[in-house]
């Protein structure tokens, strides 16, 4: 813990006759009150708006105002930001339909900070269409992914498949990215899914230096040094890799309310060597039963419909 700063008041007591008076606050204890948990008035596919109790000073007020900071938590101490505000009321845009936030008001101010409000777990609005979800492996370290998903028009118009693109987000452990994904049964033929595998790796260390080139001795204006780049940091060799696993679809519609019924799916290593799934964000421990996974995404003629990795 960082050491505390006091401010110290002290009356002399020889020259005013009083004992002296000691004020003591502890710089990193809370100085506004707690916010209250955030309450939703209204709820839409792709936004919400807030209120809650507003945070106020304890004990003597400040001279600056108080800002009050919507955020999601994502996990223990760590949070993303989705708005601020002065007031005690907040409209959020650019969310995901379907999807849960548990969200959570902090307070702030230049002079200190408060604690978190109690956290209001909520569920935007479904848009055009959702995901379900059905894990069907219950050991998240054995040497295959194996899951189904079921797509749902959750709209008021006709859906098009080939406007849709699902993707599972996962992480390659060891830098390894190499996976072998099939479609072993859907209801619309696994002909009409189609796979994609995307990863992102890390960049690569420098290659050896280009050649240096001598200016020519006609020359005689000076050539100025190249500016020295930033050095890259380069992670080890290993390093985690993240991707997804891309599904699109063949020109299909759907109804309202109507769904593609289930594909099932399952992706394993070329050599069947062991996975594991626990730092994929896509994952979600088995239920034995379909579920909502707001983390896996699904886009729309490139709108977001369902999920957030980051939520």
């Amino acid at each position: 813990m960082s050491a505390r700063r006091v401010t110290l008041v002290v009356a002399l007591a020889a020259m005013l006759g009083l004992a002296g008076t000691a004020v003591a606050h502890a710089a990193d204890d809370p100085v506004l009150t707690t916010p209250g948990a955030p309450v939703v008035v209204t709820n839409e596919p792709h936004q919400l708006t807030l209120t809650w109790a507003p945070s106020d000073w304890i004990g003597e007020p400040g001279q600056t105002p108080i800002r009050h900071e919507v955020r999601a938590w994502v996990g223990p101490n760590v949070y993303r930001i989705l708005g601020t505000t002065t007031d005690a009321d907040l409209t959020l845009t650019n969310l995901a339909p379907g999807t849960e936030y548990r969200l959570t008001v902090w307070a702030y101010a230049d002079r200190g900070y408060s604690l978190d409000s109690p956290v209001t777990p909520v569920r935007t609005a479904y848009g055009k269409a959702r995901v379900r979800y059905f894990n069907l492996n219950w050991s998240p370290t054995g040497n295959q992914i194996h899951h189904a998903l079921d797509i749902v028009n959750t709209g008021t118009a006709p859906l098009d498949l080939a406007d849709v693109r699902f993707r599972y987000h996962l992480t390659f452990e060891g830098g390894n990215t190499s996976l072998v994904t099939n479609c072993d049964w859907a209801a619309i033929g696994c002909a009409n899914v189609q796979r994609h595998l995307q990863f992102f790796p890390p960049p690569l260390p420098p290659g050896p230096p280009a050649p240096q080139v001598s200016p020519s001795p006609s020359t005689s204006t000076p050539t100025l040094a190249p500016p020295t780049p930033t050095p890259t940091v380069f992670p080890p060799p290993g390093t985690p890799v993240p991707g997804w696993i891309e599904l699109t679809f063949a020109s299909r519609e759907l109804a309202p309310g109507q769904s593609t019924g289930p594909i099932y799916l399952r992706h394993h290593r070329p050599d069947w060597s062991t996975l594991d799934e626990r730092d994929d964000r896509s994952w979600q421990q088995a239920t034995g039963g379909w579920a909502d996974n707001s983390r896996i995404t699904l886009d729309v003629d490139g709108i977001r419909e369902y999920g957030d990795t980051d939520a």
